[in-house]
């Protein structure tokens, strides 16, 4: 059980005030090495509670246990530069290990157990600053949508433990109810239409908390679920149809939304959006090698932004004009990531977007997924030229305001997830494919052709060229004299739409729609409770009370006579025995006498 180790060092950890951030960084290093032991030991492990349950390591699992504490390791090396808290490194281990134990769960009982505590943990992780009251209102937002799926989570574990099968045996009677569920809590967590707005708000968080759980971890458990169970949603017949088109509208509106952002962090939530989305629409293999390439790619763009954040001291885009310049190593890394996200060859997300279109089936979708890659290739353009831009005249901005500067532990994980956001590609040379449809279980996923990989890669190179051309001539015009830079600059490209600027508005629908209408059934309910059914529960004691007060003046006068009367009685005979009572020998002796003749006299009569 691999989640154990960062689940109690984590534990231990949010029970003292401070402790060193290499016990972090160890834990994660710790994790990591089990995480490769055991994607080839392959261990399993059982036991009973009320029910069979376990957890078991097989290929699938390998691929993300190893991706997952590789990312976790990378942000805690990263965190350690920032942050000392040992409360915080509490929070993210247990969230590790949570996340650890939802992708090893044999039984959808047991995964919910650990995807509940992951969904506490991020409440935790979103709204650590909780002296900021907007952090923890996204915290609860956050947490409160994510909720709303995992209702559907609650279904099917529920269904699948009358039904007492396994994740590898779910199907029976139950199966159309247990797809549903999952289908709607894969839908929420991973932040697919409707539920996308949640990953706005969860950028309240510290960085490293965006770069976790954006890349491999909570974002990417609900893809992670629908790759799991893609048998289940096969045999229904409508599951796989509807997750596949869900995935594929959100990674294009989420695009556009991504597109209109001003806000770096911002920004990259849209697009964890639209890259989720790919990870739903192809097969098993395709979305595994989607979504391994992203967590590299995602975690490296969410560090540099967090790096720039710490030391310029801003998110937005046009004041991180030439970021960078100023800092070449986050600046080059960041480059290579958001090159991927754009689709551009040779680089991985390239690839690994063509594994998926070719395992869609549906040539819609693949005219949808091509749609959305172009898209990519725009709002990644847009923060690659944001960052990399110089004022007229060459001069790099962020020169002369850099308030701070990145430390060694910040940068030290980014060439190597550098490297592996340029070279997850090769997932999809022919022999490598094979291999790993089968280590993923499988075999006989439809590879990418040098057709297709030729048509994207121009597709992505020629959007890249048009846009990077465009957006460098408005920064250009911006940066003239009497023109205002922050607001016609390239961080405002795409921003006139305040539909997608505003995240298509799905905030304010959920309120308006659900939230709303809630409040006031609730509200209703708590009136109907208060006014009627406590009424009606108050009234019968008091109606009670007043029937005992009728019934009991009549009783207790009568009552009340009976005991006088007895008392009286009781009285006066006390009062007559008391007379002989005067102390002369003489009487008491002839009081004996008589009560002897008296007695002699009723036993002469009865005999």
């Amino acid at each position: 059980m691999i989640w154990v180790l960062p689940a109690v060092v984590g534990g231990i950890l949010l029970l003292v005030r401070r402790a060193p951030r290499l016990i972090a960084i160890t834990t994660g290093f710790a994790t990591l090495a089990l995480a490769v032991w055991a994607a080839f030991a392959r261990p399993r492990v059982r036991f009973r509670m009320i029910f069979e349950s376990g957890f078991a390591v097989d290929g699938l699992s390998a691929v993300m246990i190893v991706t997952v504490s590789a990312v976790a390791l990378a942000v805690l090396v990263f965190a350690a530069g920032e942050l000392r808290e040992a409360r915080f490194y509490g929070f993210m281990l247990i969230f590790v290990g949570a996340m650890l134990a939802t992708i090893t769960a044999t039984d959808l009982t047991t995964l919910l157990m650990a995807w509940e505590v992951m969904g506490a943990m991020s409440y935790a992780l979103i709204g650590y600053w909780w002296r900021d009251s907007w952090r923890v209102h996204g915290a609860g937002v956050a947490f409160v949508t994510t909720r709303a799926g995992d209702l559907g989570l609650y279904l099917a574990a529920g269904v699948a433990f009358q039904t007492g099968g396994g994740l590898a045996e779910l199907g029976g009677s139950g199966r159309d109810l247990i797809a549903g569920g999952i289908v709607l809590a894969a839908l929420g967590k991973s932040a697919q239409l409707p539920f996308s707005f949640w990953l706005s708000r969860a950028m309240a968080g510290p960085s490293p908390v965006s770069a976790l759980l954006h890349s491999a971890t909570m974002v990417a458990a609900g893809a992670y679920l629908v790759l799991r169970v893609r048998p289940l949603l096969e045999s229904t017949g409508w599951a796989v149809p509807l997750v596949a088109w869900a995935g594929a509208i959100t990674a294009l509106l989420l695009g556009a939304v991504a597109v209109a952002q001003r806000d770096l962090k911002q920004l990259l939530a849209a697009s964890t959006c639209a890259q989720i989305g790919f990870m739903m629409m192809g097969s098993v293999a395709g979305g595994m090698a989607q979504l391994v390439a992203h967590a590299a790619v995602k975690s490296l763009l969410f560090l540099g932004a967090g790096a720039w954040l710490s030391a310029l001291g801003t998110k937005d885009l046009a004041e991180l004009r030439a970021a960078g310049r100023r800092f070449p190593l986050v600046g080059i890394c960041f480059g290579v990531a958001a090159l991927a996200l754009a689709g551009v060859p040779p680089l991985s997300l390239w690839v690994t977007k063509d594994l998926v279109l070719a395992g869609a089936g549906s040539a819609g979708l693949v005219v949808v997924g091509l749609a959305a890659g172009v898209l990519s290739a725009v709002y990644a353009v847009k923060a690659v030229v944001a960052v990399w831009g110089a004022d007229a005249g060459g001069n790099p901005r962020g020169e002369s305001r850099a308030r701070g500067r990145v430390g060694g532990l910040a940068a030290g994980p980014m060439p190597v997830l550098a490297v592996a956001a340029a070279g997850l590609g090769a997932l999809g040379v022919p022999a490598v494919f094979g291999e790993w449809s089968r280590l993923v279980g499988d075999p006989g996923a439809p590879g990418v052709s040098v057709g297709e990989l030729a048509l994207s890669g121009g597709l992505a190179v020629a959007t890249a060229a048009v846009v990077a051309v465009r957006l460098r001539r408005t920064a250009s015009k911006a940066a003239q004299p009497g023109e205002d830079a922050r607001r016609e600059g390239v961080a405002h490209v795409g921003a006139a739409v305040p539909l997608f600027a505003g995240w298509l508005g799905l905030e304010n629908a959920a309120r308006a729609l659900v939230w709303d209408p809630m409040k006031r059934l609730a509200d209703a309910l708590a009136w109907f409770d208060d006014r009627v059914i406590d009424g009606a529960v108050e009234a019968v004691p008091r109606a009670g009370m007043a029937l005992a007060r009728i019934a009991r003046r009549p009783f207790e006068a009568g009552m009340d006579d009976v005991v006088r009367a007895v008392a009286g009685f009781a009285g006066r005979l006390g009062r007559l025995a008391r007379r002989p009572q005067n102390g002369q020998v003489h009487t008491y002796f002839a009081q004996a006498a008589v009560g002897l003749i008296v007695l002699a006299v009723v036993i002469a009569l009865v005999r």
